[in-house]
Parts: C-alpha cells; structure tokens; sequence
C-alpha cells in the first residue's frame, strides 16, 4: 500500500501565491476601472470608433506602463530593503555570534517554546544555517526567495492589460448605438467578479466587496461620461 501524499502548499509559499493572485486580481481592476471611465468618457463626447479606439489603447498603454514602472521601483525597493538587512544580519553573526544565538533562543522562546527546548532549537538551526535561521524568524525573510522587482512589474503590466482590454472591446466593436450599453454591463460584471475574488482571496465575504467594486466602477463611468457629454454640447 502506498503512502498518502500532501501537497498542500503552506507557510511563505502560500502566502506569497495568495499575494501574487490578489496583485494580479487587483491589477486587472484597476485596469478596467481606468480604462471604462476613459473610453466612456470620450464616448459621451464623440461616437467617432477611430477616436475611442485611439483613446482606448493610450490609456491602455500608459495605465500598464505606469503600473509596470511603480511596481518594479516599489518592489527594488523592498529587495533592496532585505538585501541590507541580510548583509547586516551576516556581518553580526560574524562578530557576535553568542549574542546572536541568546538573540534567536529569546525569538523562539517568545513563539510559545521552553526555554531549554528554544535553546536546543537555536543551537541546531544555527548549526545547519545561522543566517537563513535568523532571516526567517527575526526578519521574516527567506533567503532564497527574495523579491523579484521584474516578475512583479510583469505581472502589474499583463494584469492591467487584460483588465483594459475589456472595456476598450466592448467599447469599439459593437455598433454606436450599443456602445456604451454594452461596456457598462460588461465592465460592471467584470467588476463583480473581480470584487468576488479579491474577497474570496482575503477569506472575507464577497457581498461588500462587490458592491464596493461595482458601485465605484459605475460612478466613476457616470462621472467621465457626464464630463464627455458637457464637453461636447460646448463644442470643446
């Protein structure tokens, strides 16, 4: 008979997997969002296909550019932050070695351990890896998994880019009269779905989030739309 297996994912892997997912749920909201409240915008001002699809793809481009750039400076950021902080936790472990082991005894011991068993515990964590022992539990750091600023800003891009892409298509191939009509129930059940996921990522309930979403979708459309509509009756 063979063994069971768990797979089940745990700890940082989890939870970095659930910041990845919630990154690119959120990504994609504002992707929608941004790119609705242009297309409508302009589609209140104009019924022109070429002029909305013009609009459409530079708010695309510039939205997931901007995205791309905020998050790869946010994130070189962050690895620079950690890489500090590992050269700084190598250098003490180097010079004061007891120190760093009474330091990493007091962090497990304050974890719920004994005080004999937080120090046999420290003496073999430190035997096998001092540093990633100390990264783990005093910086909650791995090692070998730090922060890549270019996944990220890759993911920011295409999670933007997929949310505007629906907006911009809704917008630009139906017929005029169906334009705005079909972007805004497209772009609100967007925004429903998204709000369900990012709730259900967070193991919160969905109702709020996705009233939250489709409310704030609908007005930001309602506003743009109303601006574009002025616009045009002043000749602007």
């Amino acid at each position: 008979m063979t063994e069971p297996t768990h797979d089940e994912a745990h700890g940082g892997a989890l939870g970095e997997r659930l910041n990845w997912l919630r990154a690119a749920v959120l990504g994609a909201n504002d992707g929608i969002v941004s790119t609705a409240g242009l297309v409508v915008g302009v589609a209140g001002a104009t019924d022109d296909r070429s002029a909305l699809l013009t609009a459409g793809l530079a708010g695309l481009l510039a939205g997931s550019m901007s995205m791309a750039a905020g998050e790869y400076v946010s994130v070189s950021t962050q690895r620079d932050s950690e890489k500090a902080a590992l050269a700084q936790e190598k250098r003490e472990l180097r010079e004061q070695p007891e120190a760093e082991l009474e330091e990493l005894t007091e962090l497990l011991e304050r974890r719920g351990l004994s005080r004999d068993v937080a120090q046999e515990a420290a003496v073999q964590l430190t035997e096998r890896d001092a540093l990633k022992a100390h990264a783990r539990v005093e910086l909650g750091i791995d090692p070998d998994r730090l922060t890549n600023p270019w996944h990220a800003a890759w993911a920011s891009f295409l999670a933007f880019t997929a949310g505007a892409l629906l907006p911009l298509l809704a917008m630009v191939l139906p017929p005029a009269a169906w334009r705005v009509t079909v972007t805004v129930v497209s772009v609100l059940a967007a925004l429903a779905l998204t709000g369900w996921s990012s709730a259900r990522l967070g193991a919160a309930a969905p109702g709020r989030a996705m009233l939250r979403n489709v409310a704030g979708g609908a007005l930001a459309m309602a506003v743009t739309y109303a601006a574009g509509s002025l616009l045009d009756v002043a000749g602007a």
